[in-house]
């Protein structure tokens, strides 16, 4: 019997906090563990991962809907790598919500370098103390990929949906993800209280804070389903719950890519999604791998993984080839990014703080 106050209560506690198979796969990586190249596994050893030796392993901490992707980017940068080094890169990879990454990380999950749906994910490592707080000074502002909140309908759009305003029509149902665990949600979220922003602006002459609060809560108020990640979401409207999803573009044309069919929307006005990377700089050094670690964020951000992010339905951050996908990408006339709602400092507190706009319309005040 474990008593009160012991390992055991600590354990789920932290379990409570960040979901048992992220703890469990921080604990394997603190642990040293070794094993395959899927998700959650543990550190590498530093003895394979050393300047000069042969073979070296990347642990990747990654949101869930970036996974595809990164299927075909890490083949072409192990490739890359070996061709200019001569080193052969295996790859750690774990696949979780955003957000859920993030605390994973901050709890003990020894990822060396992290891809994630926002900025703000990236700063709780980084105030952990665990990468540069100037992370952001990298090319594109540390940006790899970008995208725009859609929506999706069944084939042929029978419900003839056209913008965030449809989905406040009664009988409408409506799926999005949860934003305390998916950063995609929150970029979702952060497109649907915009719109209702530019509305009030295009009718008042200003932005009226409390109609684009009431226009989440209309919307909100046809919620079908709140899942933990962007890809969860996607699977339940695959599996036939709701009528429109709320989501990114690139999730919707990854799928009509494989062969499923949906209609994208774009809303006349909607948000500019930026997704960030980053090398874990305690992680990587304690590991001995910032070189390939380096590279490797530097990779994502060259022309052969750029162009695999668009493969998979991602806008280019690269300029030059964005310019030259730019009719594949429709540009909706209204729209905006994040700083229209004053910056991710501004709509933590406003929106996520625990009294902000998103939760005062959970509790229907």
């Amino acid at each position: 019997m474990v008593k009160p106050g012991s390992r055991k209560t600590t354990f789920q506690r932290l379990a409570k906090a960040v979901g048992l198979p992220v703890l469990i796969a921080a604990l394997l990586a603190m642990a040293g563990c070794s094993g395959g190249n899927q998700s959650q596994q543990s550190a590498p050893s530093n003895s394979m991962s050393l300047p000069g030796k042969k073979e070296v392993t990347l642990v990747i901490g990654a949101y869930s809907v970036a996974k595809d992707a990164l299927a075909d980017i890490l083949p072409a940068f192990k490739a890359d790598w070996k061709a200019k080094t001569g080193q052969t890169v295996s790859f750690q990879e774990s696949y979780e919500a955003s957000g859920t990454q993030a605390r994973a990380i901050v709890g003990g999950f020894e990822a060396d370098v992290v891809l994630l749906a926002m900025e703000g994910d990236i700063d709780k490592i980084a105030k952990a103390g665990l990468l540069r707080k100037d992370w952001k000074q990298a090319p594109y502002s540390g940006m790899v990929t970008r995208s725009i909140v859609v929506l999706g309908t069944r084939t042929g759009n029978p419900l003839g949906i056209k913008g965030f305003e449809d989905l406040k029509r009664p009988g409408i149902k409506v799926l999005y993800p949860n934003p305390q665990t998916s950063g995609g949600a929150q970029w979702d979220i952060n497109a649907i209280y915009g719109a209702g922003l530019k509305r009030s602006e295009a009718e008042s002459g200003h932005k009226d804070a409390a109609a684009a609060k009431q226009f989440l809560a209309d919307v909100h108020r046809n919620i079908e389903s709140m899942d933990k990640s962007g890809r969860a979401s996607m699977a339940a409207f695959e599996y036939g719950v709701g009528d429109v999803i709320v989501t990114y573009e690139n999730e919707l044309l990854a799928r009509i890519a494989q062969g499923v069919h949906y209609d994208i929307v774009v809303p006349e006005s909607t948000i500019l999604i930026e997704n960030p990377a980053a090398v874990v700089d305690r992680n990587a050094d304690r590991h001995g791998v910032r070189q390939v670690a380096e590279a490797f964020v530097e990779f994502l951000r060259a022309q052969k993984a750029q162009e695999l992010f668009a493969k998979h339905g991602f806008r280019p951050v690269l300029p030059e080839l964005a310019d030259k996908l730019k009719d594949q990408y429709p540009q909706p006339p209204q729209l905006f990014d994040i700083r229209y709602l004053g910056g991710w400092d501004v709509v933590r507190d406003s929106l996520y703080s625990k009294r902000g706009v998103w939760y005062q319309v959970l509790a229907g005040t």
